[in-house]
């Protein structure tokens, strides 16, 4: 499968999650003609794709040498052995039956993944070998009945041709496409040339010229402050920049991209940070960054998207978001072990004035994407001189967000850090996890945040929170009264304190909100993290009630869990242990562990440690002090 497509397959969202509201247009909400024509005024007469042509022999022998590049003609070779797999309707029908979706994706990934390495292949080889392939592959998409996925089809109306509604797949396609025949140019044949265009126009540009017209209704993603937006505008525009002959036409496409693109930038806080987590991270600035490369070079550079304040902070995320050197959160749908693609750090930095280590050249997320950072020069020009990103070695902190990452100082021994969270229950792709934290020791999520499950139809529906791993029992926040933390943007962390020291974070937030129990009085989750030679992170809840309920706090480890005395527990995972010590006030307490039993994208599954008290109390808490042990 390729790139592009595994990365959407991952990230399938049905419409039905989404809660952001998508009101009538306002008049400053609608194209600006003037802007229009000064855009249209930069374009160049004909339309271009990134990198370069294929009758370009040295810059493709100088790609094709590359390193990065070192698997094109095995893959290619490989995949030319088999036929074509076949997707009949029923494969498609499967989902809106059964819910199966990863059946359909299998064989969509085999059929569109061809076009990635059918032409990668052809381009460094440049001998013909991959041409009928390509081209029978190139039809055998154009005869599908749809690009829209069947998850963003549940009532099947594109299927049934009764509407055309592009969604992250049908633009990928229109992408890939676009470039595969800027890249190959008249190597393909007039017929199989004319095939892109026609399909492409008709299954994306048309539709959303239409939609921002007015003339047919707006699909949710056009304005959504999440990675649909970015994925979908920039899939277009870039598909228009390169392949429609008049220019007015692509000044329409190119002012439809800046106006549109501002809606997925406001999905950040101010601070930069991303409630999508990494790999959504990814995904949706991978494209901002995709259409901010196709229209700086349509326009010669006068149109460049990351010379913005929002931009620029939703950028530094890649290196913000770091907790201990090579880890990231797991927070919300993440699966563990993700990190920022290295080619969209490196494009950040260099475009910012920052040091990068990372190279441009590499394979990313399809054709377009992997091509338009490969081919880009290494001096490139900067959008804006930073002199820094001004985060402190010994903490990243996202206020708007509610995140803090602290970590050990760097000279002290051991590497010891936390990623704390506040936020809301209403982020996108959320989790109920307002209070939750992650611990770090060595190269271990000691303390984990499991991060988000297999997706399957329940994922996205009114069901999405009896899942464990999404809901708070997968997160290490209390459980009060019973209850677990209920969804929702009123059931939010709000920050009580902030005191940052060189020896110490306090970081306090009450997060009563989040619970439906009618006489909780507060609730209030205070983190102090201690640096140095023996660092320690305390977890102090503090409840209080119209009358005694039940209080639990909580821990989630993909480690081994086992008692150490009378108060306290140690959790190894790997060559990482920590001790925690647990102060229940005088009072007695309990403790179990189970294993949460998710479909999750991890090696072991996750373990739910309850450490409850045995009595009912009016007010009270529960704190407990976790502390790396051998290290």
């Amino acid at each position: 499968m390729n790139h592009c497509l595994r990365r959407v397959v991952h990230l399938l969202l049905p419409v039905v999650f989404l809660s952001f509201a998508t009101p009538a247009l306002r008049a400053e909400e609608t194209l600006d003609p003037a802007r229009e024509a000064e855009i249209t005024s930069w374009l160049p007469a004909e339309p271009a794709g990134f990198a370069w042509p294929i009758t370009n022999r040295a810059a493709w022998e100088q790609l094709g040498a590359n390193a990065a590049f070192a698997d094109i003609i095995p893959q290619a070779d490989k995949v030319l052995a088999k036929a074509l797999p076949l997707q009949p309707d029923a494969l498609y029908l499967e989902f809106s039956q059964t819910g199966n979706r990863t059946h359909w994706q299998k064989v969509a990934g085999d059929r569109r993944g061809r076009v990635e390495k059918f032409t990668l292949a052809e381009a460094c080889q440049n001998q013909g070998r991959y041409l009928p392939a390509l081209e029978a592959t190139i039809a055998a998409l154009c005869r599908e009945k749809t690009w829209v996925m069947p998850a963003h089809d549940g009532g099947l109306q594109n299927f049934h041709g009764k509407a055309i509604t592009p969604d992250l797949g049908a633009t990928g396609l229109a992408a890939e496409l676009a470039e595969a025949d800027y890249v190959l140019g008249d190597r393909l044949s007039p017929a199989t040339r004319q095939l892109i265009r026609d399909n492409v126009r008709h299954r994306v540009l048309d539709p959303f010229r239409a939609m921002i017209e007015g003339r047919q209704k707006e699909t949710f993603w056009v304005r959504t402050p999440m990675n649909w937006n970015a994925v979908c505008v920039g899939n277009t525009v870039f598909a228009a920049l390169t392949l429609v002959n008049s220019r007015e036409e692509r000044g329409f496409y190119a002012a439809a991209g800046e106006h549109c693109i501002h809606y997925y930038l406001s999905g950040y806080t101010p601070d930069g940070y991303c409630a999508e987590g990494v790999g959504y991270w990814n995904f949706g600035y991978g494209h901002f960054v995709l259409l901010t490369e196709a229209l700086r070079q349509a326009t010669g550079g006068r149109l460049d998207l990351l010379n913005d304040d929002k931009a620029i902070a939703a950028g530094l995320f890649c290196r913000r978001s770091e907790i201990l050197p090579g880890i990231f959160p797991t927070i919300s749908d993440v699966n563990p072990g993700t990190k920022p693609s290295p080619q969209l750090t490196a494009y950040v930095c260099r475009r910012l004035g920052l040091p990068a280590k990372e190279s441009l050249v590499g394979m990313s997320e399809g054709l377009a994407m992997s091509l338009m950072l490969s081919s880009l020069p290494e001096n490139l020009p900067l959008a804006r001189q930073l002199d820094g990103y001004n985060d402190s070695p010994l903490r990243s902190f996202f206020p708007g967000g509610g995140v803090l990452l602290a970590r050990n100082s760097p000279d002290q021994s051991p590497a010891f850090a936390v990623a704390l969270k506040g936020g809301n229950n209403n982020e996108p792709h959320n989790h109920n996890d307002v209070g939750s934290f992650s611990l770090v020791l060595g190269r271990e999520m000691v303390v984990c945040d499991p991060g988000g499950e297999v997706y399957t139809a329940r994922t996205f529906s009114a069901h999405r929170y009896d899942s464990k791993v999404l809901s708070s029992y997968g997160h290490a926040v209390p459980v009060v009264a019973g209850q677990l933390q209920k969804a929702g943007a009123d059931a939010r962390g709000i920050i009580l304190a902030s005191n940052f020291t060189a020896t110490a974070d306090t970081y306090a937030l009450d997060i009563a909100s989040a619970y439906p129990v009618a006489d909780l009085r507060s609730l209030v989750r205070t983190f102090v993290f201690e640096r140095g030679a023996t660092p320690a992170l305390e977890v102090r809840d503090a409840v209080a009630f119209g009358k005694p309920e039940a209080f639990a706090s909580t821990l989630v480890t993909w480690g081994t869990v086992q008692a150490d005395g009378p108060n306290a527990l140690t959790i190894t995972d790997g060559p990482s242990t920590v001790r925690v010590t647990i102060d229940a006030g005088g009072r007695a307490f309990k403790w179990h562990q189970d294993v949460i039993d998710e479909d999750v994208d991890t090696k072991r599954k996750p373990v739910h440690v309850l450490i409850e008290l045995t009595d009912k109390i009016a007010s009270g808490g529960i704190k407990l002090r976790i502390e790396p042990v051998g290290n």
